[in-house]
Parts: structure tokens; sequence; C-alpha cells
């Protein structure tokens, strides 16, 4: 069984697109956090200066010591003084935040024994804080403010408190923890940036799942509250048009109320119009007042919002031994947006035609997406899920590039299909409809099909779609 629709007039996408460019800013420390580190800080350092000295006895100069501990303590309670614990810094403040932290954590570490002081390793601190939290560019100038400063402290510090004799380390072990203190400074600020990049980006792409879940749902919420209320208003509407009718036919042609009678007619007429048009309005009550609909339909209902007249959506049915209608799919709000991306990709980037093969069995259902464009580019096969891939490796761009042979038309509908995409993160609409199609309980496949076209498909378990359903 094949049907092949074309469409007469393209459509628009329903509501707006999601801008992939609006990030939240990063930098954004809190200060009461930063305060409460730097507290512990404060304590922390007096104390060891403090048990050093009085308990262990080692010979050691408290007096400028405990005054670079001071200075940490000021830098604390002014800001807590003058600013709300509950602000948040900028990028620049908490870098420059950090940046006096290891100043002055330099400056104790060279009164007490520079990088023959365990505690050095405590200059990885900030480092480390500001790739998880502060931008690429405060990052960097942190980590070169960490170099520089196990370096000063390779050449300069006042000898390490010790019971004995002085105690000294060979120059060439302290010039390779200098070394190894310098790399482990890029490596961590490399690593922990590189991670909290990648969780950031996640969670911005989610939060445009969750947006366009919230969007389908409201969708769904408005068009069946506007089919409910074209049903409940039917019945007045009836009763006042029936009872204008009577009153326009007792009433004699010379009387004043005539008019009046003839007036409400009419408005009550417009108005059962109004909303005879509201239920029959698909986009809006009809399609959403049903909760099922056969796979083809659904599928079709799905492609509707992105048919162009160019394109024809062709729709195979492909049952399974001992099967012969077409299951049910619950429509809801993660399987109508996520099949509609989808869709709206392959009619966006296809030459002619777009086949949509729905196969079940008892066990499963799966819908696969065909187009005849040019496919996705192999390269970026294996990253199709991942949000934020860069636009400049997108699906024509990374495939005029792999191949040549393209036909002038097919370039001109690349870059026409590139000029649409101008501005959009690569990958976040594939993200988003394969998070929702994984929360309807089905899985997402990406190849390229024999023709060099891209396929998509989309398997359901048969008692997911019917827990659903139900």
């Amino acid at each position: 069984m094949s049907e092949v629709i074309t469409p007469s007039l393209p459509m628009p996408p329903e509501g707006g697109q999601f801008d992939a460019r609006r990030r939240p800013q990063r930098g954004r420390v809190r200060l009461r956090t930063l305060l409460a580190i730097r507290w512990v800080a404060v304590v922390g350092q007096a104390a060891s200066l403090l048990f050093v000295d009085l308990v262990l006895g080692y010979p050691i100069p408290l007096g400028p010591a405990i005054l670079v501990v001071a200075a940490l303590a000021v830098a604390t309670l002014v800001p807590q003084l003058r600013h709300k614990s509950s602000a948040r810094l900028s990028d620049r403040q908490s870098a420059l935040y950090f940046a006096f932290d290891m100043v002055q954590l330099t400056a104790l570490l060279a009164l007490t024994g520079g990088l023959h002081n365990p505690f050095s390793l405590l200059l990885l601190a900030p480092v480390t804080v500001s790739a998880a939290a502060l931008s690429y560019r405060s990052t960097l100038s942190l980590t070169a403010l960490a170099i520089t400063c196990i370096n000063i402290l390779a050449l300069f510090h006042l000898p390490l408190p010790w019971p004995m004799a002085q105690f000294d380390l060979p120059p060439v072990f302290v010039f390779g923890l200098a070394i190894a203190l310098g790399l482990a400074a890029v490596f961590i600020s490399v690593y922990v940036f590189k991670v909290a990049e990648e969780s950031r980006r996640v969670a911005d792409a989610l939060m445009a799942v969750q947006s366009a879940l919230d969007r389908e749902q409201r969708i769904s919420s408005v068009g069946a509250l506007a089919a409910a209320a074209a049903h409940e208003l039917g019945s007045p509407l009836g009763t006042i048009s029936l009872i204008a009718k009577e009153l326009t036919r007792d009433l004699p042609a010379d009387s004043p109320y005539r008019p009046d009678a003839e007036l409400l007619l009419s408005q009550a007429d417009r108005c059962r119009h109004i909303l005879a048009e509201i239920a029959a309005r698909p986009e809006q009550s009809s399609k959403d007042h049903f909760h099922v609909l056969p796979a083809p339909l659904l599928v079709e209902v799905a492609a509707e919002p992105f048919l162009r007249p160019s394109v024809a959506l062709r729709i195979e049915a492909h049952p399974g031994e001992g099967e012969q209608d077409p299951p049910v799919m619950p429509r809801r709000p993660e399987i109508m947006h996520g099949l509609g991306n989808l869709l709206q990709n392959a009619i966006e980037f296809a030459k002619e035609e777009v086949r949509v093969a729905i196969a079940w069995t008892r066990q499963e259902l799966s819908v696969t997406i065909t187009d005849d464009g040019v496919g996705f580019p192999p390269d970026l096969l294996d990253r199709l899920g991942d949000p934020y891939i860069s636009a400049a490796l997108g699906r024509y761009g990374g495939k005029l590039v792999g191949r040549g042979g393209v036909s002038s038309s097919g370039r001109q509908n690349a870059r026409r299909a590139t000029k649409r995409r101008e501005g959009d993160h690569m990958g976040l609409g594939i993200f988003i409809a394969q998070n929702l199609l994984e929360r309807s309980g089905g899985t997402v496949q990406f190849s390229n099909n024999d023709f060099g076209g891209a396929e998509v498909k989309v398997i359901w378990p048969r008692s997911a779609l019917t827990g659903e359903a139900a």
C-alpha cells in the first residue's frame, strides 16, 4: 500500500524558532560561595602557621606571614560588607578575585619554602575553578598567571621551615617540579574547561528540548480548549438562533423590535460560523482532538506544516506477517515534534521526493524517513545527535566538500539551504528530535541510503506505544 501526497501550497513552520545562540552567560559565580571559601582559606592558613611555629617549633617568619594572611582576610571582609552576599560576580570580577587569591598564596609560599612547601599544589585550585566556571579567556589568563607564580617560587623563596639544618632540594628536582606544576595547570585548565563546556552545551540543548516540548503541549492544550469551547457553545447558540428566528417570524414588519431581532439572528449565525471554523481548523483543534491516530496519518499530520510544492511526500506501509491494519500511535507532543523535526529536515534538503516507510510487526513499529538529497556528511554521521555541531560542517557543506560532481542546481539548493540555516547550531534540531523520540520509548538511527540521500529510522516497541495510547 502506498500513498503519494503532493502539497498545493507551502506552509511555514508553526511558532518561532529556537535561537541556539542564546547561551547562559558564564562566570556568574555567587559572591557568598567565594567569600565562604576565602574564610576557610584564612582560617586554614593562620592555623597552619601557628601550628608550625608554636607546636612544632619550626623557624618561620611569623610576622610577615600573618600579614599576608591578614591581607586575604581584609580582601574578604571588604566585599562582604559592601555587597550583598547573594550578588553574582561577572566573569571579569571572578577572574580578578581568583588572581588575587593566587598572588596572595604565592606570597605566603615564598615566605615558607616556595615549591619545597607541599602546599604549593594549592596554586592549581584557582585554575581548576576558573576552568569549570569562567570563560576561556579568563581561564587562559589565570593559567598564565599560575605558571608565572610557579616560576617565581622556583627562583625566589625563603627556606622551608625545618627542625634541623636548612632543607635544600637539588635544583634539578625543583626545576622538574616547576615544569610538572606548570604542565598540570595547563592540563587541568584544558581538561576541566572542555568537560564543563560540554556539560553546559548539553544543559542548554536539554533546555531547548524542554522548551520544544512545552510549546507542543501548549499548542495541544489550546487546540483541545478551542474544540471543547466550540462544542459547548454550540447548544446555547442554537437556542439563541431558534428564539431569534421565532421573534423575527412573529414580529410584524413595521415593529420597532424587528431590526433588533434580525440583528440578533445574524450575529448568532456569525458566532456559529466562527465556532465551526475553529473546530475545523486542523492546526489548532481537529487534529489535537484525537489522542491516537493510525501511523500513516500521524506521519502525514506531522509533515503537513513543512510540505513544499517541489517535493513530494510518499508514505508507504509495510505490514509484517499476519498484520493488516496499521497500528495506532499516540498523538503526544514528543512524537509529533520529534517526527516533525526529522521530516522538516528531510523535506528541506530533498531534491524531489521524501519517502516514509512505515513497517510494523507484533513486537515493534519503525518509521524510516529517506530523502533524495546529498545526505549526511560521512565524517558527521557518528556525531549526529550531539548538540551544537559547527554550522560550517552542515549537511550540504560537508557533502560538497567531501564529493565533487554535484550539479549546479544541487549547489544552488545547497547555498539556499545553508543560507536558511545561517546562525543555527548544526545538530541542535536533531538533538531535540532524538531526545523527544527517546522520551516516547523509541530509538533513532542515522545513515545514508544507497543513493546518497539521508536516512533516519525510528523504532518503537509496540508495548511502549500501547502503554502511551492507553
